[in-house]
C-alpha cells in the first residue's frame, strides 16, 4: 500500500516526515513555502494520519515504504527531511539508498538509541473512553489529567477525528505504538552509512542532540553539519518556523 501525501509546487522533490504521534498535515505551512522552489511531498508514514495501519511497525517497514511511494511516483533522486521518528526513518532510507538522495535533513533527533520516554502520553491516550468523550474539549480535559504540557496536548488532538457518526478516535494507531513503542529509539545499524550533504538541525532548548553525540553522527554521515535553532524545543519546526525554514533553504540552496 502507498503512503498517502499531500504534494505543493514543482521541482526537485523534498519529501518530509513527521515524527511519533504527527502527520503530514503538520507541515503544511511550512511545505507551501518550500514548494516555491521544489515539489514538496509531506508524507503520512504508516499507522499514523491517513496512511494505512499494520501490526508491523519498523523502521525497516517505514523504509520500504518509502522506497515504494518514490519508486510509485517516479521520483527518481530526492531531497528528504525528516523529525524525530521520521529524522530516523530518513536517517536509514538514506544509508540503505544512498544513490536516492540528494540531500539529507534530520530535524532533532541522532542517530543513538533513546530510551522510552513516552509511557506517560502513551498511557493518557490509552486510558481515554471514547465511549464516554463526545468532543475535543472533553478529551482535552481528560488529558490534562496526566499531561500538564497545553503545547503537546494540542499536538496530539490534532489527530483526533470523526471515525464514524459519534464516535472520535485518534488516526495514529494506539495500540501498535503502544505494543512497539521500544522500536522508536532504536539505533541505526552499526554499518549505516551516507557521504551525501546531511544537515542536523537541534532545538537549543532540547536535549535529543547533546554535544557528545557528533562523533557518531560523523561515523555515519561525514559529510554533515549541525545548525543550532535558537529558542526551541524538540518541536522547532513548530516553535520557530521562520529560522527552520531559513536554515533548511540555506543548506538546500548550496
Amino acid at each position: 500500500m502507498v503512503l498517502f501525501s499531500r504534494i505543493y509546487g514543482s521541482g526537485e522533490p523534498l519529501l518530509i516526515l513527521h515524527g511519533l504521534f504527527g502527520m503530514g498535515d503538520n507541515w503544511i505551512t511550512l511545505a507551501k513555502q518550500f514548494a516555491d522552489n521544489y515539489e514538496v511531498h509531506v508524507i503520512d508514514q504508516r499507522n499514523h494520519g491517513q496512511s494505512f495501519h499494520s501490526d508491523s511497525w519498523t523502521y525497516q517497514d517505514m523504509v520500504s515504504d518509502l522506497e515504494e511511494y518514490i519508486s510509485v511516483h517516479q521520483l527518481g533522486r530526492v531531497n528528504l527531511l525528516g523529525h524525530s521518528m521520521g529524522g530516523k526513518t530518513v536517517m536509514c532510507f538514506a544509508s540503505m539508498h544512498p544513490s536516492k538522495v540528494i540531500n539529507l535533513i534530520v530535524a532533532d533527533i541522532a542517530p543513538k538509541q533513546y530510551p522510552v520516554s513516552h509511557g506517560f502520553i502513551l498511557d493518557a491516550i490509552y486510558n481515554l473512553d471514547f465511549n464516554k468523550i463526545y468532543s475535543r474539549k472533553q478529551a482535552d480535559e481528560e488529558l490534562s489529567k496526566s499531561i500538564s504540557d497545553y503545547g503537546i496536548r494540542q499536538f496530539l488532538l490534532k489527530s483526533l477525528y470523526w471515525k464514524e457518526k459519534g464516535k472520535l478516535g485518534f488516526r495514529f494507531n494506539v495500540d501498535v505504538i503502544k505494543n512497539n513503542i521500544e522500536n522508536v529509539g532504536k539505533a541505526l545499524p552499526n554499518m549505516a552509512y551516507f557521504d551525501g550533504p546531511t544537515l542536523f538541525l537541534d532545538g537549543e532548548n532540547s536535549d535529543y542532540i547533546k554535544p557528545e553525540d557528533e562523533d557518531l553522527i560523523s561515523l555515519h554521515f561525514p559529510d554533515y553539519e549541525i545548525a543550532p535553532i535558537p529558542n526551541a524545543g524538540h518541536w522547532l519546526h513548530a516553535e520557530q518556523p521562520k529560522l527552520f525554514f531559513e536554515a533548511v533553504s540555506e543548506f538546500l540552496e548550496l
